[in-house]
């Protein structure tokens, strides 16, 4: 069951994969999810409920139930400030925002909705959270951003973050998922909803400057002056995603070289390269989606790119093209703890269980604690939210951090700042992220590193949950002593959903995904390539007989 790469990977869309958008919308409107089918039930996975509107398990009825579940969820726990809720270029975004502002308006939610019906980046909603609730111990804000991530163009999702700013812990989305459920079981009859134009115009509904508010707070997070001086040459591509419009202000305000490469938007998506499996997916950490960026890398310093919701990032160097995630991660960590003499000295490094383990050689050298969470950007939200975390990320690209004086930006991942720290980082050190690399790899080894991507069902998926060290029935791994195997995250003790095992100079780790219908083996070898593919072999073996 390994990875199969589809003929189409890294070429341009043709048009026969394209999504219908009339069609798309119309099932959106028109079809209703059966509850009693688990696959139509509401289910937040690692990112909110997402799904798809020909699938049934995204569609107007999902979201009046979410909403009104979320309306009930802030009332019971008292929270009574205002709700920011943003929405990316998705085509289910938008009916599924106007879904919610009816359920908000209704209820009498204090809804701030972006100024002029601009796209909202996750970050820029985290990040407005953050700074209503400064200080306040009352009349707290919470947050609804609208967004599959980087997943396909049929796809919507629909995510809850809580007064910390951050995505919700299980506690929160059971209980939404619950109710929202228990709503769509009762026909949807205790839903309060206004029409659209009503609430639009409801006392209740205020619009908010998402864009300008966090453009001009970018300065207390990036060095502007250092890459201003330097003159880097930077290129973005949006990839046609919710901060498309962000990147000209932002190098307006800061006087920077940046070019946008381009500010189309278009629901189809159809200017994408292809992904791995011949799905479109705005992916920036995937050399077949990113083919555009990685075609012009000559022409810049450095370059980058965000997923859909601009909450992850790509970064492409004139030295080595489109950079693992892992690898810039890695980079980005060493130059941050360097380079933020404000942050405290108990800031800690936070990655998942499936993150590189350069990370940890890293933390170690600098001296600082490392915090190993199970898959999921809502374990990292407390410790940036109190300072503990000075930096907190995720193998796929995500990843959030402190101010520069060491307090809370934002607590959910944020593609924009990550992205620009590659221009402040090539500024300050006169080499670009990928050069970096390599000098931290003579420093400290050199990681090699694979995925593969699996379908699985979800029955196989539960399966693969509930693993546990005594299922293993080996010692060794790829010949070495294997030193530890877990299932829960050493940070936090949190079960991974999955299984890792760790020998000396490699690991693998399989879990399923939390948004999608494959599981994903992980393996990383401080040896060599032949040594990673042996890691991977016998990954795919205990998988196998586990499934069987």
């Amino acid at each position: 069951m390994s990875q199969q790469i589809s003929p189409l990977a890294g070429k341009p869309a043709p048009s026969s994969i394209l999504v219908d958008i009339p069609q798309l919308l119309a099932a959106y409107a028109d079809l209703k999810p059966d509850p009693a089918v688990p696959a139509q039930r509401v289910a937040f996975g690692t990112s909110g409920h997402r799904g798809s509107s020909f699938e049934r398990s995204f569609n107007e009825a999902h979201i009046l139930a979410i909403s009104q579940a979320i309306c009930e969820y802030r009332r019971s726990k008292g929270i009574d400030g205002p709700l920011f809720i943003g929405a990316d270029t998705h085509a289910l975004s938008q009916p599924a925002f106007e879904n919610a502002l009816e359920v908000l308006a209704a209820n009498g939610v204090e809804a701030m909705i972006s100024s002029g019906g601009e796209y909202t980046p996750t970050p820029a909603v985290s990040h407005a959270i953050l700074v209503h609730n400064k200080g306040r111990t009352n009349g707290l804000a919470d947050g609804i951003v609208i967004t599959p991530s980087h997943n396909p163009p049929d796809n919507g999702g629909f995510k809850y973050n809580p007064s910390n700013g951050g995505p919700a812990d299980s506690d929160i989305t059971k209980w939404v998922e619950n109710r929202a459920n228990a709503l769509l079981e009762g026909g949807l009859k205790d839903v309060r909803r206004m029409p659209y134009a009503q609430a639009r115009k409801a006392a209740t509904t205020h619009e908010h400057d998402y864009l300008n508010n966090y453009v001009a707070d970018l300065a207390n997070i990036v060095d502007f002056d250092v890459i201003r001086s330097a003159g880097v040459h930077m290129g973005v591509d949006p990839l046609g995603g919710a901060g498309v419009h962000y990147w000209a202000p932002i190098a307006d305000r800061y006087k920077l070289d940046l070019t946008v490469v381009s500010s189309v938007v278009d629901p189809q998506f159809a200017f994408m390269s292809v992904d791995w499996d011949g799905k479109i997916r705005m992916d920036p950490s995937s050399k077949y989606a990113m083919q555009r960026l990685i075609g012009l890398k000559g022409k810049y310093d450095v370059a980058f790119a965000c997923d859909t919701d601009h909450d992850r990032h790509g970064v492409v160097t004139r030295s080595s093209g489109l950079m693992e995630p892992n690898h810039y991660l890695s980079v980005l960590i060493d130059y941050l703890f360097r380079h933020r003499p404000q942050w405290g000295a108990n800031a800690a490094v936070g990655k998942t269980v499936v993150s590189t383990a350069l990370i940890d050689r890293v933390a170690k050298r600098l001296g600082r604690r490392l915090y190993e969470v199970p898959v999921g950007f809502k374990w990292f939200a407390p410790g940036l939210f109190d300072g503990s975390l000075g930096f907190g990320c995720e193998e796929s690209a995500g990843a959030s951090l402190l101010r520069r004086d060491g307090t809370a930006w934002a607590t959910d991942k944020d593609g924009l700042v990550p992205a620009l720290l590659s221009a402040e980082m090539t500024a300050r050190e006169g080499k670009d992220p990928g050069e970096l690399y390599a000098r931290l790899t003579g420093e400290l080894g050199k990681p090699y590193a694979s995925r593969v991507d699996a379908v699985a069902t979800p029955a196989q998926k539960a399966k693969l949950t509930k693993l546990s060290p005594d299922q293993l029935q080996t010692h060794l791994l790829a010949g070495e002593k294997i030193e530890q195997v877990l299932d829960k995250a050493p940070g936090n003790g949190a079960a991974i959903g999955g299984i890792k095992a760790i020998a000396a100079n490699g690991w693998f780790a399989a879990r399923p995904s939390g948004t999608e219908a494959i599981y994903k083996i992980y393996a990383e070898s401080f040896k060599s390539e032949e040594h990673l593919q042996a890691l991977l072999k016998e990954a795919q073996g205990i998988v196998d007989a586990a499934l069987a």
